[in-house]
């Protein structure tokens, strides 16, 4: 029973996916004789968290201090945008709570629990622990690893090219059919952050905007290492912020994977989808700095080109999409 209200709280959670940053999109249940009577998900950052938002839902609030509220995240103890969830849920008596996972933020990590059971709540942490944190991904990759989640995106060719080695004109030249293309615009809303290089820029001149799909366009992040590009290009428009990374800002003559994850770290960018060419990838997977990659393997071939990356990784997903196949590997 614990399982099946804390994968509600999932579900429920991802209607926060591309909204709630820095937050974690948190999903939360309240149940009173395994009757679902109260729900709610992090709002958008700056708003309400997943438990305040739950226990405002609940129409008889007589029935909290018989309820059990169930949490992807372990329910917070200090001061931000929004008081303590865990203070909330104390004053309204809420007697058991089921948690997902600990919050492993060094603002948390724990201090909500001692708080909830020093009150004498009856506190159960560990359901569906890994679901959980696999969830919370980008929150748990940029708190613990000082970086954010990053998502390498391709798409090539039945044997293996992502791009001609010719082009008659500078834009891109699509080997995925409609559906994919509109797939990666719901992915981009769905990230803080786009990554490409240079010769991505000139070849192809893409926004890296999910114009294509409801949602905000992410940051766009274009490594110029001597600052060639003009600001004609569609990356320099104002429909997204755009920053640019150089040699004012990274030394080139080292490994740069890891310099510009420090810079994006430092901007609090938690999410990031790199979509460059083969040298942006080769080099963030070379250097191991990767979590997902998501390939796609369109219904052409070229009979020349530039080869797609070389990555080994664990083949979670594949599925077609039309005649385009998605797979879909994590960094284990």
């Amino acid at each position: 029973m614990h399982e099946k209200f804390i994968n509600r709280c999932i579900e429920i959670a991802k209607n926060g996916l591309g909204t709630t940053r820095p937050n974690p999109m948190v999903g939360c249940v309240i149940v009173h004789e395994n009757i679902i009577i109260g729900e709610g998900y992090t709002s958008p950052y700056g708003g309400d968290h997943a438990e305040i938002n739950a226990i405002q839902s609940v129409k008889d609030k007589s029935l909290l201090h018989l309820a059990t509220l169930y949490v992807t995240l372990e329910p917070c103890s200090h001061y931000g945008k929004t008081p303590p969830c865990s203070n909330l849920i104390i004053e309204h008596q809420i007697p058991n709570i089921v948690i997902g996972t600990i919050d492993t933020h060094d603002k948390v990590a724990g201090q909500g629990i001692a708080k909830l059971r020093a009150a004498g709540c009856n506190v159960i942490v560990g359901v569906l622990e890994d679901k959980c944190k696999q969830h919370h991904k980008r929150f748990f990759t940029f708190h613990n690893k000082k970086r954010p989640y990053i998502i390498l995106k391709w798409a090539e060719t039945t044997n293996g090219f992502m791009a001609p080695k010719m082009k008659t004109e500078k834009k891109p030249i699509w080997i995925t059919n409609t559906y994919s293309r509109q797939l990666v615009h719901k992915w981009r809303a769905e990230e803080q952050a786009i990554l490409i290089g240079t010769n991505t820029v000139i070849e192809d001149n893409p926004s890296l905007t999910a114009r294509n799909w409801k949602g905000n366009n992410p940051i766009r992040i274009v490594i110029d290492r001597a600052h060639k590009l003009s600001k004609g290009f569609n990356v320099f428009d104002d429909t997204a912020e755009t920053y640019i990374i150089s040699e004012k800002n990274i030394n080139f003559s080292n490994p740069i994977a890891q310099q510009i994850c420090d810079i994006l770290y430092s901007k609090k960018i938690n999410s990031i989808i790199i979509e460059g060419g083969r040298q942006t990838f080769q080099t963030f997977i070379n250097d191991n700095l990767w979590d997902e990659a998501r390939v796609f393997i369109g219904n052409k071939a070229f009979k020349d080109g530039i080869k797609a990356p070389d990555i080994s990784g664990k083949l979670v997903s594949e599925q077609n999409i039309l005649k385009d196949t998605l797979k879909i590997y994590t960094n284990d």
